[in-house]
């Protein structure tokens, strides 16, 4: 080792010698353990604190992609709101749609250092602290002292637990946000998610629920009202404790003007104010008789969305979707009302039909025992009442606003059905009635026993456009449009038959009316079918058996065609999968009025169909469409002008599901059931309609199905438990005069479109008794006129000339033919060509 290395390691040793000596001095000293055991301590707890309090506290940055919970919102075809799904009452707001003086109320009464502080106000944590403290142990609760910032935390983050513990992770989480967020996102959070009672969540919501108005057009007074509520809406109710909310609201008054945020004049004049909220109200549907389609509509959203969060992003009661439906409101009004009316008429006599419900009721809870039934009447005058008390010759009634009033023995005189007696006498405390004003007292009302369903649809594109499935959705939920699974009867035969068209034959095939009888097996033996009114009638035209609606000549033409493509044929339509039964082509096997509706629907569209649908398309609350998949919008189909160009037209997605020519000869035939067959009722409506008449075996249900090309409808009528409605109940008698009912209002200014044939369809003269083709004689306008005009695929009309009317029995006479002074001025079937604008 040289000597230079020698003295660079002595330099070293006694430098280190030094430092060790240096720290020993140090640390010899008790101020510098001390100092040491502190900071160790100090460690120990910041990593206690943060294991307890910090480490699992959820992240702050999902605030800034918050969305809170928001109703589905549903629109009618022209966009009016017809309803809303709702378990939390929300409308979101910015920042910059809240008026000032709502803010600053609201500041005034929860944090007046809100822009001051950064997330924790220390003096009035200190209170907070002490407060709890000295209410330990006594099971009362300690005030908050929570500024805005960490109500936003406890509400979106970590929930509403009472503890110490929570209002730490508040201030954390407080501060976190403070760093995050700006103050005006802070107080948008806030005033968009806090509750306020009346089932409202933000204060746009509550400003509905209390006082029926949107937040801009509320005065000082009610801002003011709103900014006490988040301290316990309860607490503060306009009704029960009037006199505390309004203490409270001149407080917080009294402290906008302690801030300057309002001057005297607007303070003296807010503090005389009342409160004026308008009573509680329970939310119901927006558009009156939409209850059962609104009701089908949440059920199709959730089962393709969800129910709730948990579900996903665009769940139906907080996804806040756009739901855009082809509800006409007018067309649902004027189903409702002819559906109604015709259930009365068949009702009215029968009798009282009992109470809507019975509830126990003991002392006042009346009121709440009403409420929780949910039970409303939108009939007319008609209102949903309980029974509080009877005796001296009257009831005593409740309502639902908290009302009452009386119901004398008098307005309660009609018997009770199956049972006898008075319905006054059969009153109990408990009961739920329907009754209507009569003068200063009420009458008691009867809901009708039997119901039914009522569908119109938009043959063109599947388009529901009104859906009743009873008398009333609130008190009858049950939907029968859709839900109720009945027997078609007669209304399945025009599908039969177009199959039997699609199997070759044609409207002037001859069909014989007789006995028909087939062996079904040992088990099963012989089985022979007859028809409504018993009898035969011998050989007819297919035409004149589905005008007459014989059943003996459409098992002979499902025999002749095969059950099995007649079943394939119901099946493809949608009306529903059977064996390849006879008894099904009379209307044994179970479907829906909605389903019986689509099926006509697509005869009436050239055999082009359409599922049934009641949403044309869902937004998520940003507008982008979600549903239904690949959805594109219509080009300038909103232009304001046109340009001269080619309309535009929406994209129609459909598929063939009945050969077009065979679908148009159904429809054409179909119509002579309203000129002279069993809907005659309907013939001076005087436009091109074409429906079917159903009556069931028993009979227990009577239906009508039909329409224009602009508007499909069906109707029902039986009770929800297969009773007999009487051997006179026929679907012309019944069922049809409803439908009529309707479309007197329904098709008030539509034009009169005919029925467009497909391309290469032919139309021929033919007797229509015989079905043979007729020369010399033209179709009139009266309905029961010997010739008419028929439709016949190429090739397929009868060619055989038939003898003229004056002909029969005089064989043996000369023809007199008369000459024709002018060739060009006899007609022509192109003039009733042309006269139909070529549509043949």
């Amino acid at each position: 080792m040289t000597s230079t290395e020698s003295s660079v390691n002595f330099r070293l040793r006694r430098d280190v010698e030094g430092i060790r000596g240096f720290v020993e001095r140090v640390w010899g000293r008790w101020w510098v353990k001390t100092l040491a055991v502190l900071a160790v301590l100090i460690a120990i707890a910041y990593a206690i604190f943060w294991y307890v309090f910090a480490s699992d506290l959820p992240s702050v940055d999902k605030l800034r992609a918050y969305e809170p919970p928001l109703p589905t919102n549903v629109r009618g075809v022209d966009g009016i709101p017809i309803h809303s799904y709702a378990r939390e009452r929300r409308v979101e707001l910015s920042y910059e749609e809240y008026p000032p003086l709502l803010v600053r109320a609201f500041l005034a009464a929860e944090d007046k250092t809100f822009f001051e502080h950064h997330g924790v106000d220390y003096p009035g944590m200190a209170g907070a602290v002490i407060d709890y403290a000295t209410k330990m142990g006594t099971g009362r609760r300690a005030k908050g002292g929570s500024t805005i910032t960490q109500q936003v935390a406890k509400n979106l983050l970590i929930g509403n637990v009472y503890s110490p513990t929570r209002k730490i992770k508040e201030a954390i989480l407080a501060y976190r946000i403070e760093d995050t967020l700006t103050k005006q996102q802070i107080l948008e959070l806030y005033l968009n998610q806090i509750a306020l009672g009346r089932n409202a969540f933000g204060v746009e919501a509550a400003s509905y629920a209390y006082f029926n108005k949107e937040l801009n057009q509320l005065d000082l007074a009610q801002m003011a009202y709103l900014a006490i509520l988040p301290k316990g809406p309860s607490n503060y109710d306009p009704f029960r404790s009037t006199q505390r909310a309004l203490d409270r609201r001149n407080y917080v008054l009294g402290e906008m003007l302690k801030n300057d945020f309002i001057d005297q004049a607007q303070h003296d004049k807010a503090v005389a104010e009342p409160l004026g909220a308008v009573p509680r109200q329970t939310p119901k549907t927006e558009v009156a008789g939409a209850g059962y389609f609104v009701e089908e509509v949440r059920r199709q959203l959730i089962d393709k969305f969800g129910e709730d969060e948990k579900a996903g992003p665009y769940s139906v009661y907080s996804g806040g979707l756009w739901v855009r439906t082809s509800l006409d409101t007018k067309i649902q009004l004027d189903a409702q009302t002819a559906l109604r009316n015709g259930l009365l008429r068949f009702d009215r006599g029968r009798g009282w039909s009992g109470p809507l419900r019975h509830v126990e009721i003991s002392g006042d809870n009346w009121q709440s025992a009403l409420l929780n039934t949910n039970l409303r009447l939108d009939y007319l005058d008609w209102r949903a009442a309980i029974v509080t008390a009877i005796g001296g010759g009257s009831a005593t009634l409740g309502f639902g606003n908290g009302q009452t009033g009386t119901l004398p023995s008098w307005g309660a005189q009609m018997p009770v059905r199956g049972q006898g007696g008075t319905a006054f006498a059969a009153l109990k405390v408990g009961d739920i009635l329907a009754v209507a004003p009569e003068g200063a007292a009420f009458a008691l009302r009867s809901v009708p026993k039997i119901s039914g369903g009522f569908v119109v649809e938009e043959p063109a594109t599947g388009r529901v456009l009104a859906m009743q499935g009873g008398f009333d959705s609130s008190i009858q939920s049950f939907n029968r449009a859709t839900q109720a699974m009945r027997q078609p009867g007669s209304t399945i035969k025009p599908i039969v038959y177009a199959a039997a068209l699609q199997g070759g034959m044609t409207p002037a095939s001859i069909i014989v009316d007789g006995p028909f009888c087939v062996y079904q097996g040992a088990r099963l033996g012989q089985k022979c079918f007859r028809n409504f009114g018993g009898g035969g009638s011998g050989p007819h035209t297919m035409r004149w058996g589905v005008e007459q609606s014989r059943n003996l000549m459409t098992v002979r033409a499902a025999s002749q065609t095969g059950m099995e493509h007649v079943v394939s044929l119901m099946d493809r339509i949608g009306v529903g999968k059977y064996p390849p039964y006879l008894s099904f082509a009379l209307g044994a096997g179970e479907t829906t009025v909605m389903r019986m509706v689509n099926a006509y629907a697509i005869l009436a569209n050239q055999g082009r169909g359409h599922p049934a649908t009641l949403v044309d398309f869902v937004q998520d609350r940003h507008g982008k469409v979600i549903w239904p998949e690949n959805w594109r919008a219509c080009d300038r189909c909103n232009a304001p002008d046109w340009n001269g160009k080619a309309m535009p037209r929406p994209v129609t997605r459909g598929r063939q599901i009945v050969d077009a020519m065979s679908a148009y000869q159904m429809v054409h035939i179909a119509e002579g059931v309203i000129q002279r067959g069993t809907a005659t009722v309907l013939r001076d409506l005087d436009r091109p309609m074409f429906g079917k008449t159903g009556t069931n075996s028993g009979p227990t249900d009577v239906w009508f199905i039909g329409g224009t090309p602009q508007m499909i409808g069906g109707v029902y009528i039986g009770y929800d438990s297969p009773t007999s409605l009487g051997g006179y109940a026929q679907g012309g008698t019944i069922a049809a005069p409803i439908f009529k009912e309707f479309a007197l209002k329904a098709y008030e200014g539509l034009e009169k479109i005919p029925f467009r044939a497909p391309a290469g369809m032919r139309m021929v003269r033919i007797d229509r008794a015989s079905g043979k083709p007729v020369f010399g004689a033209w179709p009139t306008s009266d309905p029961k006129a010997s010739v008419i005009w028929e439709a016949f695929k190429p090739e397929s009309e009868p060619r055989r000339a038939a003898r003229s009317n004056e002909d029969d029995g005089a064989a043996d006479k000369p023809r007199e033919v008369k000459p024709v002074e002018r060739q060009e001025a006899a007609p022509r079937d192109s003039d009733f060509l042309q006269r139909q604008g070529g549509i043949y």
